[in-house]
């Protein structure tokens, strides 16, 4: 049977929820989102929302008036592609590209790069659909990418018989479009169409199209296939014709972060303006989107969620008449479906009273519920003797954390971290007779991702790897306790000389913050390795022991050692150690990292002099941060695909959305914290600041271009030395082509090279 969208295809480790990092990973794994477009919310509305002195100086800003010019000299470079700022881009990049370019170093970091993201070696990523396995795939042939297909057996062969179903670079130029791969959502039970979502030039915003896989064509509108145009889009099969989905449908239908709130069904060859509304949220909300869930039992659930900020839903069950509020946290995953029962992921403690006892699942649990306890059907009075419902399937300790979560036809699929070390468990439902626990195996110390589940059965294909070990993809039957190995990475860098090591290091207010440390066997404590310090620190979500060819060939190779720090606002220990770092308590991410960076020195593992700091998204606001609060710590700063001014960020898209992790700027008493470290209004004549390298896309729609505009072009206004650079495709992911992104890999580390490993 046909299984919940979030689990059907490949999902990334690590990324939960929409937001920086991508998404909530239930909303556009497949199609994304509406493009807000350039226009900012009005004055007039934002007053209206917060009554307050800040918000109407906050709308000021937002309505381009003298005093919002007065106050941000650089608000011009917000207008996304208008003559002036493309102009400033070019003089910008027209520094930056030739400087990093010439070095001589840079030809090499390129190819080596380009040589890893075109590798015919990497492991082709599968996805189910039906029994067949589908996979998306580029090269340096297939730039823009190929969607192609083989059967399972053939799949786990040595050489893999594909066949192309979809050539996006023809596609492409047949269609005069600069399309790139957003993913698909195939109809379940006959998987014989599916949505194919496009996106032109990497933004979230797609395009959405009816494909048929026994033609190999696009389905003719005329024919009644389904054609959606772009918009930020939440698309789900409710049946064989018709469609269930949340979109920009006109004015008033979208938030104020730029998502829709009103959710409509399709029928085919219905008229987009003729679909009926079956459920609106408001526009205060991040957004409303649906869920579609079946189990191998036959069952269908339709739900509807309203997010009323980013972590906090309201979940509705839809009847297909009318939708009914379910009594579960608002802090709630819902991960799957299976014997009717839905399987929760709780983000805070949830108590339920059951027969004359009150039950308490904590924070992080992993819980089954099924719909008549939920809808009241079943008399939360009576307890049944012989079930289990509500049911507690994994709780994690203090040091633990559940990272992901799938559902086959008979088992639930968590992947557990202890200490930010990875273990996958399946576990099974035995009504009366509780909840059994078996695992699959792994190997010591790893980064483990489930991917892609089987539509009928059990199966499961899931990833192993570490900082040195190559990724292994495995298929395993959900059911038993072995798993077959079936791909292997080769090696791409030369790790025989280097360790990884766990250390920790201890933060401001006492806090004890992990961090691994990749270097070289043998290296000398002599304060003068060139290291490079990541993290990102918010969203709940983990930085993981990745297996990395691009930092291993690229930096380790060469002598670099690698540091990650595992900081709070992260997902690593579960949700409290998201939550300590949340709104007022912003600055712990930011002292977590910074001791991180001076146990690095304290150890002379490196000194300031050969100390790098590389974070992109949320991770590029604590570059920020990291630049103009301890600037005396680097002498490398990569500032990637930034938030940094965040006074503005709500009204720039999507920083609506994000409310819930940072606090709202136009409410004084938040904005009086958020004013302590955004970087943008933090910039200060006088001060020494290390050599930024600056870099975004002018295609994200996700993390506005301007953040990064405007801070570069602070630093001109204080005479500080920078080097900015904008890749003008990609959006957010930077997913345009393996060329773009090995030249984007090769600027990074010739910079890092020259501020670090030079002198």
């Amino acid at each position: 049977m046909e299984k919940p969208r979030q689990v059907r295809g490949w999902l990334d480790a690590g990324k939960k929820r929409l937001g920086l990092e991508p998404s909530k990973a239930r909303m556009n794994r497949k199609v994304g989102w509406r493009a807000a477009d350039c226009s900012l919310p009005s004055a007039t509305m934002l007053t209206l929302r917060h009554g307050s002195a800040a918000a109407f100086a906050i709308a000021l800003l937002a309505s381009g008036s003298a005093l919002a010019q007065a106050e941000d000299l650089h608000l011009a470079l917000e207008g996304v592609e208008t003559p002036s700022s493309l102009a400033w881009v070019k003089a910008q990049n027209d520094k930056t590209l030739p400087l990093l370019s010439a070095d001589p170093r840079f030809s090499g970091l390129q190819a080596d790069a380009l040589k890893i993201l075109a590798s015919k070696d990497r492991i082709a990523m599968p996805n189910f659909v039906g029994k067949t396995v589908f996979n998306f795939w580029q090269d340096a042939t297939h730039v823009r990418g190929v969607w192609r297909r083989t059967s399972l057996e053939s799949y786990k062969s040595a050489s893999p018989q594909w066949e192309t179903v979809i050539d996006l670079d023809a596609l492409s130029a047949a269609e005069g479009k600069n399309w790139i791969w957003k993913g698909t959502d195939c109809r379940p039970k006959t998987h014989d169409r599916c949505l194919i979502s496009l996106s032109n030039g990497g933004k979230d915003a797609v395009t959405v199209r009816e494909f048929d896989l026994t033609t190999k064509t696009f389905v003719d509108p005329a024919a009644g296939g389904f054609v959606l145009p772009e918009s930020k889009q939440t698309i789900e099969w409710l049946d064989a014709d018709t469609l269930i989905l949340t979109r920009d449908w006109g004015p008033g239908t979208t938030t104020e972060s730029g998502y829709g709130f009103v959710i409509k069904t399709l029928k085919r060859s219905q008229a987009l303006s003729d679909a009926v509304e079956v459920f609106r949220g408001q526009k205060s909300d991040v957004s409303a989107r649906p869920n579609v869930l079946r189990d191998a039992a036959g069952n269908r659930v339709v739900l509807l969620t309203r997010a009323t900020d980013f972590f906090h839903d309201e979940t509705y069950l839809w009847d297909g008449q009318a939708a009914q509020l379910l009594p579960i946290p608002r802090k709630v995953g819902v991960s799957g479906l299976i014997g009717g029962k839905l399987i929760l992921k709780i983000e805070e403690p949830w108590t339920v009273k059951v027969g004359t006892s009150a039950i308490t699942y904590p924070a992080g649990a992993l819980v089954a519920a099924s719909q008549d306890l939920l809808t009241g059907a079943r008399d939360k009075q009576i307890a049944i003797s012989n079930d289990c419902d509500p049911c507690q399937l994994l709780a994690p300790g203090p040091r633990q954390s559940i990272n992901q979560v799938a559902v086959t036809d008979h088992r639930v699929l968590a992947v557990v971290y202890d200490n930010v070390r990875g273990s996958l468990v399946s576990l099974r439902l035995r009504g009366e007779f509780g909840v059994t626990a078996q695992t699959l195996p792994v190997i010591d110390n790893a980064a483990v991702s489930l991917g892609s589940t089987s539509d009928e059965g059990d199966d499961v294909f899931y990833t192993v790897e570490g900082f040195l070990t190559p990724t292994e993809l495995k298929l395993a039957d959900a059911t038993g306790t072995t798993a077959e190995t079936v791909k292997s990475l080769p090696a791409q860098f030369d790790a025989k000389d280097m360790v990884v090591e766990q250390k920790s290091a201890t933060s401001k207010d006492g806090t004890a913050v992990p961090y691994f440390l990749v270097h070289k066997k043998g290296w000398k404590l002599s304060g003068q390795n060139p290291t490079l310090l990541h993290a990102y620190g918010g969203f709940n979500l983990s930085k993981l022991p990745v297996y990395d060819p691009l930092i291993g060939k690229l930096w380790l190779e060469r002598g670099g050692a690698y540091a990650v720090a595992n900081i709070r606002g992260g997902g690593e220990f579960g949700p409290a150690w998201h939550e300590a770092a949340l709104k007022a308590n912003r600055q712990r991410a930011y002292d977590d990292y910074f001791a991180v960076a001076e146990k690095l020195i304290a150890d002379k593992a490196t000194s300031p002099r050969h100390l790098g700091a590389y974070g992109r998204s949320n991770g590029g606001l604590l570059m920020g941060v990291a630049m103009t609060q301890r600037p005396e710590l680097w002498n490398a700063v990569v500032v990637e695909s930034p938030l940094l001014d965040m006074i503005r960020y709500t009204v720039l898209p999507a920083g609506a959305s994000w409310i819930g992790e940072y606090g709202d700027p136009a409410i004084p008493a938040e904005r009086a914290w958020i004013e302590t470290y955004s970087p943008y209004q933090n910039l200060k004549a006088g001060v020494k600041y290390p050599l930024a390298y600056i870099t975004t896309s002018t295609k994200d729609d996700r993390v506005h271009p301007g953040h990064a505009r405007k801070f570069a072009a602070r630093l001109d206004d204080l005479k500080v030395d920078h080097l900015y650079f904008e890749n003008t495709d990609g959006g957010h992911a930077n997913g345009a082509d393996p060329k773009a992104n090995a030249r984007r890999w090769a600027l990074h580390y010739t910079y890092l090279s020259r501020q670090l490993m030079d002198h």
